[in-house]
Protein backbone atom coordinates (compact mmCIF):
# COMPACT_ATOMS: atom_id res chain seq x y z
CA UNK A 1 0.00 0.00 0.00
CA UNK A 2 1.19 3.14 -0.81
CA UNK A 3 2.69 5.54 1.87
CA UNK A 4 0.89 2.86 4.60
CA UNK A 5 3.03 0.30 5.69
CA UNK A 6 0.80 -2.93 7.04
CA UNK A 7 1.56 -2.45 10.75
CA UNK A 8 0.17 1.24 10.15
CA UNK A 9 -3.06 0.04 8.74
CA UNK A 10 -3.75 -2.26 11.52
CA UNK A 11 -2.99 0.28 13.91
CA UNK A 12 -5.68 2.83 12.40
CA UNK A 13 -8.12 0.25 12.23
CA UNK A 14 -7.43 -0.99 15.65
CA UNK A 15 -7.75 2.81 17.31
CA UNK A 16 -11.20 3.22 15.05
CA UNK A 17 -12.67 0.59 16.68
CA UNK A 18 -11.99 1.99 20.10
CA UNK A 19 -13.52 5.29 19.30
CA UNK A 20 -16.69 3.28 17.76
CA UNK A 21 -19.54 2.89 20.19
CA UNK A 22 -20.49 -0.91 20.83
CA UNK A 23 -23.74 -0.43 20.28
CA UNK A 24 -25.21 3.20 19.42
CA UNK A 25 -26.95 4.91 22.66
CA UNK A 26 -30.77 4.62 22.62
CA UNK A 27 -32.44 7.60 21.45
CA UNK A 28 -33.96 9.85 24.43
CA UNK A 29 -37.56 9.49 24.25
CA UNK A 30 -39.66 12.83 22.82
CA UNK A 31 -41.99 14.34 25.23
CA UNK A 32 -44.90 13.36 22.73
CA UNK A 33 -43.80 9.63 23.41
CA UNK A 34 -43.75 9.99 27.10
CA UNK A 35 -46.95 11.57 27.13
CA UNK A 36 -48.59 8.48 25.46
CA UNK A 37 -47.29 6.53 27.64
CA UNK A 38 -48.79 8.39 30.90
CA UNK A 39 -52.10 8.53 29.38
CA UNK A 40 -52.42 4.86 29.81
CA UNK A 41 -50.95 5.22 33.63
CA UNK A 42 -53.72 5.50 35.84
CA UNK A 43 -54.49 8.59 38.06
CA UNK A 44 -55.36 8.99 41.78
CA UNK A 45 -56.73 11.73 43.09
CA UNK A 46 -55.09 12.70 46.15
CA UNK A 47 -56.74 15.87 47.16
CA UNK A 48 -60.55 16.71 48.92
CA UNK A 49 -63.09 18.62 47.59
CA UNK A 50 -63.90 21.82 49.77
CA UNK A 51 -66.38 23.69 50.84
CA UNK A 52 -67.59 25.67 53.89
CA UNK A 53 -68.30 23.33 56.35
CA UNK A 54 -64.46 21.14 55.68
CA UNK A 55 -62.65 19.78 58.92
CA UNK A 56 -59.72 22.44 59.60
CA UNK A 57 -57.30 23.29 62.19
CA UNK A 58 -59.43 24.97 65.20
CA UNK A 59 -57.99 28.19 65.22
CA UNK A 60 -58.75 29.46 62.03
CA UNK A 61 -62.19 30.86 60.54
CA UNK A 62 -64.65 29.05 57.57
CA UNK A 63 -64.43 29.96 54.55
CA UNK A 64 -67.03 32.33 52.52
CA UNK A 65 -68.67 32.35 49.78
CA UNK A 66 -70.36 34.88 47.90
CA UNK A 67 -71.65 35.01 44.42
CA UNK A 68 -71.56 38.02 42.42
CA UNK A 69 -72.45 36.79 39.11
CA UNK A 70 -75.11 34.40 37.64
CA UNK A 71 -76.88 33.36 34.13
CA UNK A 72 -80.44 34.44 35.72
CA UNK A 73 -81.15 38.24 37.04
CA UNK A 74 -81.69 38.14 40.50
CA UNK A 75 -79.30 35.83 42.14
CA UNK A 76 -75.73 37.50 41.45
CA UNK A 77 -74.98 40.56 44.02
CA UNK A 78 -72.98 42.76 41.14
CA UNK A 79 -74.84 41.22 37.60
CA UNK A 80 -76.16 38.58 35.58
CA UNK A 81 -75.01 36.47 32.50
CA UNK A 82 -72.06 34.24 33.59
CA UNK A 83 -71.11 32.58 36.61
CA UNK A 84 -68.73 33.94 38.92
CA UNK A 85 -67.68 33.45 42.86
CA UNK A 86 -65.85 35.28 45.48
CA UNK A 87 -63.88 32.36 47.95
CA UNK A 88 -62.69 33.75 51.40
CA UNK A 89 -60.49 31.39 53.12
CA UNK A 90 -57.13 31.04 55.14
CA UNK A 91 -54.60 29.72 52.69
CA UNK A 92 -54.30 26.18 55.05
CA UNK A 93 -57.28 25.17 53.44
CA UNK A 94 -58.91 21.87 52.64
CA UNK A 95 -55.89 19.88 51.34
CA UNK A 96 -53.12 22.50 50.91
CA UNK A 97 -49.98 23.29 50.72
CA UNK A 98 -47.52 24.72 53.60
CA UNK A 99 -44.81 27.14 51.98
CA UNK A 100 -42.16 27.04 54.35
CA UNK A 101 -42.65 30.93 55.81
CA UNK A 102 -45.63 29.23 57.43
CA UNK A 103 -43.64 28.55 60.02
CA UNK A 104 -40.05 29.55 59.39
CA UNK A 105 -39.73 33.45 58.73
CA UNK A 106 -37.14 34.79 55.89
CA UNK A 107 -38.11 31.12 54.17
CA UNK A 108 -39.44 30.36 50.71
CA UNK A 109 -43.03 31.74 50.24
CA UNK A 110 -45.51 29.96 47.85
CA UNK A 111 -44.49 32.22 44.66
CA UNK A 112 -40.68 30.91 45.00
CA UNK A 113 -41.10 27.15 45.01
CA UNK A 114 -40.07 25.77 41.89
CA UNK A 115 -42.02 24.08 39.44
CA UNK A 116 -39.43 21.15 39.51
CA UNK A 117 -40.70 20.45 42.79
CA UNK A 118 -43.90 19.69 41.81
CA UNK A 119 -43.28 16.43 40.02
CA UNK A 120 -41.77 14.19 42.17
CA UNK A 121 -41.23 10.49 43.14
CA UNK A 122 -43.66 9.05 45.62
CA UNK A 123 -42.72 7.07 48.44
CA UNK A 124 -45.62 6.19 51.08
CA UNK A 125 -44.82 5.03 54.70
CA UNK A 126 -47.86 3.00 55.27
CA UNK A 127 -48.91 3.01 58.82
CA UNK A 128 -52.47 2.53 58.87
CA UNK A 129 -52.40 -0.34 60.81
CA UNK A 130 -50.51 0.98 63.55
CA UNK A 131 -52.73 4.52 63.69
CA UNK A 132 -55.87 2.07 63.49
CA UNK A 133 -54.51 0.50 66.98
CA UNK A 134 -53.27 3.45 68.61
CA UNK A 135 -54.64 7.21 67.33
CA UNK A 136 -51.35 9.17 68.99
CA UNK A 137 -49.27 6.82 66.96
CA UNK A 138 -46.18 8.68 65.30
CA UNK A 139 -44.43 7.55 62.48
CA UNK A 140 -40.65 6.14 63.71
CA UNK A 141 -37.93 6.00 62.06
CA UNK A 142 -37.99 2.44 62.03
CA UNK A 143 -41.07 2.47 60.13
CA UNK A 144 -39.15 4.57 57.37
CA UNK A 145 -35.57 1.51 57.98
CA UNK A 146 -38.46 -1.42 57.60
CA UNK A 147 -40.07 0.64 54.03
CA UNK A 148 -35.99 0.56 52.91
CA UNK A 149 -35.55 -2.85 53.37
CA UNK A 150 -38.49 -3.49 51.69
CA UNK A 151 -37.84 -0.87 48.51
CA UNK A 152 -34.25 0.35 48.88
CA UNK A 153 -33.35 3.94 50.02
CA UNK A 154 -35.87 6.23 49.70
CA UNK A 155 -35.38 8.51 46.53
CA UNK A 156 -33.22 11.78 46.89
CA UNK A 157 -35.66 14.32 45.78
CA UNK A 158 -38.97 12.12 46.64
CA UNK A 159 -41.75 13.25 48.12
CA UNK A 160 -42.86 11.00 51.59
CA UNK A 161 -46.26 10.38 52.35
CA UNK A 162 -47.25 9.04 55.70
CA UNK A 163 -50.69 6.78 55.04
CA UNK A 164 -52.92 6.50 58.21
CA UNK A 165 -56.12 5.76 56.27
CA UNK A 166 -57.18 9.12 58.23
CA UNK A 167 -58.92 10.91 55.66
CA UNK A 168 -61.59 8.18 55.78
CA UNK A 169 -63.14 10.24 58.01
CA UNK A 170 -63.40 13.26 56.31
CA UNK A 171 -65.83 15.34 56.04
CA UNK A 172 -66.49 14.74 59.58
CA UNK A 173 -64.85 17.15 61.59
CA UNK A 174 -65.20 15.67 65.03
CA UNK A 175 -64.00 12.25 63.72
CA UNK A 176 -60.68 13.99 62.41
CA UNK A 177 -60.07 15.84 65.55
CA UNK A 178 -60.59 12.99 67.77
CA UNK A 179 -60.96 14.69 71.10
CA UNK A 180 -61.46 13.02 74.52
CA UNK A 181 -63.24 14.56 76.82
CA UNK A 182 -60.76 16.66 77.96
CA UNK A 183 -60.29 18.43 74.66
CA UNK A 184 -57.59 16.67 73.98
CA UNK A 185 -57.16 15.53 70.31
CA UNK A 186 -56.18 12.51 68.97
CA UNK A 187 -54.92 12.15 65.40
CA UNK A 188 -51.46 10.46 64.33
CA UNK A 189 -48.50 12.22 63.40
CA UNK A 190 -44.43 11.98 62.20
CA UNK A 191 -41.82 11.50 64.42
CA UNK A 192 -38.96 14.31 64.64
CA UNK A 193 -36.36 11.43 64.58
CA UNK A 194 -37.96 9.97 61.03
CA UNK A 195 -38.22 13.58 59.56
CA UNK A 196 -34.76 14.40 60.31
CA UNK A 197 -33.57 11.25 58.64
CA UNK A 198 -35.92 11.64 55.51
CA UNK A 199 -34.86 15.42 54.95
CA UNK A 200 -31.07 15.59 55.80
CA UNK A 201 -29.96 11.50 54.92
CA UNK A 202 -31.94 10.97 52.50
CA UNK A 203 -32.57 14.68 51.09
CA UNK A 204 -36.49 14.33 50.50
CA UNK A 205 -37.96 17.12 48.84
CA UNK A 206 -41.40 17.62 50.50
CA UNK A 207 -43.55 15.33 52.64
CA UNK A 208 -47.55 15.60 53.57
CA UNK A 209 -49.88 12.98 55.60
CA UNK A 210 -53.79 13.05 55.84
CA UNK A 211 -55.01 14.36 59.47
CA UNK A 212 -54.61 18.28 59.89
CA UNK A 213 -51.23 18.47 61.43
CA UNK A 214 -47.56 17.28 61.00
CA UNK A 215 -47.84 16.37 64.57
CA UNK A 216 -50.00 13.92 66.85
CA UNK A 217 -53.01 15.22 68.11
CA UNK A 218 -51.79 15.19 71.68
CA UNK A 219 -48.87 17.25 70.43
CA UNK A 220 -50.35 19.81 68.66
CA UNK A 221 -53.25 20.17 71.84
CA UNK A 222 -50.73 21.48 73.83
CA UNK A 223 -49.70 23.39 71.29
CA UNK A 224 -46.42 21.86 70.18
CA UNK A 225 -45.96 21.82 66.70
CA UNK A 226 -42.31 20.51 66.68
CA UNK A 227 -42.04 18.30 63.72
CA UNK A 228 -43.91 20.99 61.12
CA UNK A 229 -41.70 24.12 62.49
CA UNK A 230 -38.69 20.95 61.35
CA UNK A 231 -40.04 20.34 58.06
CA UNK A 232 -40.56 24.11 57.39
CA UNK A 233 -37.51 25.18 58.83
CA UNK A 234 -35.91 23.31 56.30
CA UNK A 235 -37.05 25.29 53.63
CA UNK A 236 -38.81 22.51 52.33
CA UNK A 237 -42.90 22.50 51.70
CA UNK A 238 -45.33 19.70 53.03
CA UNK A 239 -48.97 19.34 51.95
CA UNK A 240 -51.84 18.50 54.95
CA UNK A 241 -55.32 16.77 53.96
CA UNK A 242 -54.40 14.33 51.64
CA UNK A 243 -56.70 11.63 50.24
CA UNK A 244 -56.35 8.25 48.94
CA UNK A 245 -53.17 6.90 50.21
CA UNK A 246 -54.81 3.48 50.44
CA UNK A 247 -55.24 3.60 46.34
CA UNK A 248 -51.59 4.25 45.65
CA UNK A 249 -48.54 1.91 46.07
CA UNK A 250 -46.04 2.26 48.52
CA UNK A 251 -43.16 2.68 45.99
CA UNK A 252 -42.80 2.76 41.99
CA UNK A 253 -45.64 6.34 41.33
CA UNK A 254 -45.16 9.79 40.57
CA UNK A 255 -47.07 12.57 42.72
CA UNK A 256 -47.97 15.83 40.81
CA UNK A 257 -48.61 18.48 43.46
CA UNK A 258 -49.96 22.10 41.87
CA UNK A 259 -51.22 25.10 43.67
CA UNK A 260 -51.43 29.02 42.90
CA UNK A 261 -48.29 32.01 42.65
CA UNK A 262 -49.72 34.12 45.46
CA UNK A 263 -47.00 36.95 45.75
CA UNK A 264 -45.82 36.37 49.45
CA UNK A 265 -47.83 33.59 49.86
CA UNK A 266 -47.80 31.32 53.28
CA UNK A 267 -50.35 28.56 51.72
CA UNK A 268 -53.12 27.63 49.70
CA UNK A 269 -55.72 24.72 48.69
CA UNK A 270 -53.54 22.87 46.44
CA UNK A 271 -54.47 19.49 43.90
CA UNK A 272 -52.04 16.52 44.35
CA UNK A 273 -52.45 13.62 42.37
CA UNK A 274 -50.34 10.25 41.82
CA UNK A 275 -49.33 8.72 38.35
CA UNK A 276 -49.29 5.10 38.96
CA UNK A 277 -46.77 2.79 37.68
Amino acid sequence: MTGFTRKTVLVLLAAALVLLPASAPAAEPSLAEIYSILKTKEFVDLTHTFDTEIPHWPGFPKEKRETIYWYDQGVGTMGYGFFAQVFSHVGQWGTHCDAPAHFARGKRTLDQIGVKEMILPLVVFDVHEKAAANPDYALTLEDVKEWEKKHGPVPEGAFAAMRTDWSKRWPDAAAMRNADASGTAHYPGWSLEAMKYLFEERKITASGHEPTDTDPGVSTSKGDYTCEAYVLGQDRYQIELLANLDKVPESGALVVVAFPKPFFGSGFPARVFAILP
